[in-house]
């Protein structure tokens, strides 16, 4: 099932880093970006699946819990810091240096 193998995959990223929808599909040999969103959103592992540490291609907090982009993200915000990574204006601050991939 898609689901279980983006949940699989969400579960390998590293405590301290993030990665994104993109890559995630990407290592899942699809272009199904969206459809790994909607499976992380309905993810019933977390946090033992991580799925607060995939953000959007640009750095972007992008959803979190059934949350839209541009909502009140405290908890994904809250969690991401509690690992040491930071939220500025919405973006992973020093972005390109957390990426999983």
């Amino acid at each position: 099932m898609f689901q279980e193998k983006v949940w699989q995959l969400c579960r390998k990223i590293p405590r301290g880093r993030v990665t994104t929808y993109k890559i995630l599909g990407d290592k899942l040999k699809t272009k199904a970006y969206r459809a790994v969103g909607q499976a992380l959103k309905r993810n019933p592992y977390a946090p033992l699946v991580p799925c607060h540490r995939v953000v959007a291609s640009d750095g972007k907090l992008g959803g979190f819990m059934g949350q839209k982009v541009g909502k009140c993200l405290s908890k994904k915000i809250a969690l991401l810091k509690k690992e040491g990574i930071h939220v500025q204006n919405g973006r992973i601050k020093n972005f390109e240096q957390k990426i999983w991939y």
